[in-house]
């Protein structure tokens, strides 16, 4: 542990998610910001957090706060990470990590200027059995990698007033939901040579589904579809020509995976056996990247995270998806 202090700002369910995993790692979560007094104070109590601030600038300026989890709606998120840089908190930052690509860069030039820490909280990339499955890939295993198949697919409420079907607050299918797959394309194969998208847009003007095709520069393929109102297998596979690996449900949360041969022999069988969630990794990782002086990630590198802000921002030119607040 570096002895790092949180501070979450925001006390949505994804905060929630993310405190019980802090206290199941014994990190340090010394305190909370909400604009809603009572809200601030009934996240406080449940987590037996000390220090209550009843406003986000308030949170950015405790001496006590060394690192913020921003976990706001996605259109209040580069305003709030650079709030927080701008105080001298390095920051974790819920995904997607902006609202446009244009804002990632933003955060990324202010944590650059003031030699923070910005990460994406992109978990899944932190993950045990996502660790081992690069290690297989790394090693060989799989021979030459020729195709990723992933899906995110849930049914979530169709209640126009649900956040994921408001477009002001950045709602849809691909912000929630797509960035899962579509950052674990780019994990495996790297950036995108070309995009193919294509989306059901409902009827609050957000995209219910929405599926992409993706070229790489080794020729291999990666293809994802995410929707938000009915769900999927939500499983992922890397095909290569000696091997493959089969992501089981849930892919992108601790789960099972196979090595397969291709005769159908198991090579390996991997089981996650892991506390809470999950969402503690990550977090583990920023405590050792801030000790570490680096400042970023290695699994998921900032410059990273900004050029796939990039994609889904080409993803939306092609559906048609503007939002309302983006800039």
């Amino acid at each position: 542990m570096t002895g790092l202090r949180w501070g979450i700002l925001a006390t949505g369910g994804i905060a929630h998610a993310f405190a019980r995993d802090l206290r199941t790692a014994g990190l340090d979560l010394t305190a909370v910001g909400s604009r809603s007094a009572g809200s601030g104070e009934r996240f406080a109590s449940e987590f037996r957090i000390a220090k209550v601030h009843g406003s986000y600038e308030e949170l950015v300026s405790d001496p006590d706060v060394d690192i913020v989890y921003v976990s706001t709606p996605h259109p209040l998120h580069a305003e709030n990470a650079i709030l927080a840089l701008e105080h001298g908190k390095h920051v974790l930052v819920e995904k997607p990590f902006t609202l446009t690509g244009v804002e990632a860069a933003a955060v990324r030039d202010v944590a650059a200027r003031t030699g923070l820490l910005a990460m994406e909280a992109m978990w899944t990339r932190y993950l045990p059995h996502m660790i081992r499955v690069r290690e297989l890939i790394d090693s060989g295993a799989l021979g030459d990698i020729r195709a990723v198949f992933a899906d995110h697919t849930q049914k979530i409420s169709s209640d126009p007033d649900h956040r994921l079907n408001n477009l002001e607050l950045g709602g849809g299918a691909l912000l929630d939901l797509g960035i899962y797959p579509i950052s674990f394309a780019w994990d495996v194969l790297g950036a995108p040579s070309t995009v193919t998208a294509s989306a059901t847009i409902g009827a609050t003007g957000v995209d219910d589904e929405v599926a992409t095709i993706f070229t790489h520069a080794s020729g291999a393929l990666s293809t994802s579809i995410s929707a938000s109102h009915a769900a999927g297998p939500n499983t992922a596979h890397i095909v290569g020509t000696d091997a493959r690996i089969d992501i089981d449900e849930v892919w992108y949360s601790p789960t099972t995976f196979r090595l397969v041969a291709p005769n159908g022999t198991i090579l390996e069988a991997y089981e996650s056996h892991i506390e809470g969630r999950g969402m503690q990794y990550q977090a583990l990782a920023a405590e050792r990247y801030v000790a570490s002086g680096d400042n970023d990630s290695d699994i998921l590198p900032i410059d990273e995270t900004v050029a796939i802000m990039g994609t889904l921002d080409e993803i939306r030119r092609q559906i048609g998806l503007t939002y309302p607040t983006e800039r």
